[in-house]
């Protein structure tokens, strides 16, 4: 059951994704992930002072690692989405499950010495299936490159993740794991800004109506509320189940597509819809049936026996 935050966290991941690509005909990359930083430095900032916790961490290297990690693929993914229609976006940024299963089976392989759980596989691989259905295959010329950045954004995410998982397991709370990641997004942001601004200095657009205002606040409040789930499901479930409960994020920005942006859709792409949330039950079913935390972590989870 702990997975499926997940499930939230997908929901809210693909509402931010909606904000995103309305906000970016006003903002800059950089500026919406700056943005972005200061509401989820502001909401976590008071949630652990609240909570009584506290900001020290006896894991600063980690912090820094995971936080440049994924602020580089936080902001390709923001350009690949003001770029790219929200569903292509979504899903070539969720391939970041794939390299993490592969990543894990790999690593499964050799430390298990060949114990890999093949229904687990076999939901991946139907996984990648429904993705592959879910993609269109052509791009336009103008298309092709923040393609292949949303593409590049998803490896990256990916190791993000699995430094997420390592931090969770070693008993870092996830409060302070998204404040120090927001931190890092408000400073990237700014550093950005000031990179991208050319001969005549930073350019700041300013949030010129109500309507502008309520964008990047969602942004924020979407993506902290998300990040926050994202963090807890890969701190205590299985890590492939949530990676497979997360491909249910392309079935939600496909819905906001259609109904927001007038994506059209063809069989294909519902097909790959129905094989993705097939693949994501199934994989839950085997896990909630046939293994317990504890197995899980000692026979199919490589990240938690590196901790």
């Amino acid at each position: 059951m702990q997975s499926l935050w997940m499930l939230f966290a997908s929901f809210m991941f693909a509402v931010m994704g909606v904000c995103v690509k309305l906000a970016s005909a006003e903002f800059s990359t950089s500026e919406l992930v700056m943005y972005r930083g200061v509401v989820g430095v502001i909401t976590l900032g008071a949630i652990i002072t609240l909570r009584g916790e506290t900001f020290r961490t006896a894991m600063p290297g980690a912090h820094v690692w995971r936080g440049l990690i994924g602020v580089t693929s936080l902001w390709l993914w923001y350009y690949s989405i003001g770029q790219l229609p929200l569903a292509t976006a979504m899903t070539l940024n969720y391939m970041s499950p794939i390299w993490i299963a592969v990543w894990l089976f790999a690593m499964g392989w050799w430390h298990a010495k060949g114990d890999i759980k093949w229904p687990l596989m076999v939901a991946v691989g139907l996984s990648f299936v429904g993705v592959t259905l879910l993609l269109r295959p052509a791009f336009n010329s103008n298309q092709l490159t923040p393609a292949l950045i949303a593409l590049g954004s998803s490896v990256i995410t990916a190791t993000a993740y699995m430094q997420v998982r390592k931090m969770g397991l070693a008993g870092e709370p996830e409060n302070r794991v998204v404040f120090y990641f927001t931190v890092m997004n408000l400073v990237a942001g700014i550093v950005g800004v000031f990179l991208t601004g050319g001969g005549d200095g930073p350019v700041w657009h300013p949030i010129s109506s109500l309507r502008s205002g309520l964008l990047l606040l969602a942004i924020g409040v979407c993506a902290t509320s998300a990040q926050i789930a994202m963090t807890r499901a890969y701190r205590l479930g299985n890590t492939l189940v949530v990676a497979n409960l997360q491909y249910t994020g392309i079935v939600f920005s496909s819905i906001w597509g259609v109904f927001i942006f007038g994506d059209v859709f063809d069989w294909h792409s519902w097909a790959g819809i129905g094989i993705i949330l097939a693949s994501g039950m199934a994989a839950t079913f085997y896990n909630t049936r046939s293994t317990d935390k504890g197995k899980a972590i000692a026979d199919t989870d490589p990240i938690a026996s590196e901790v």
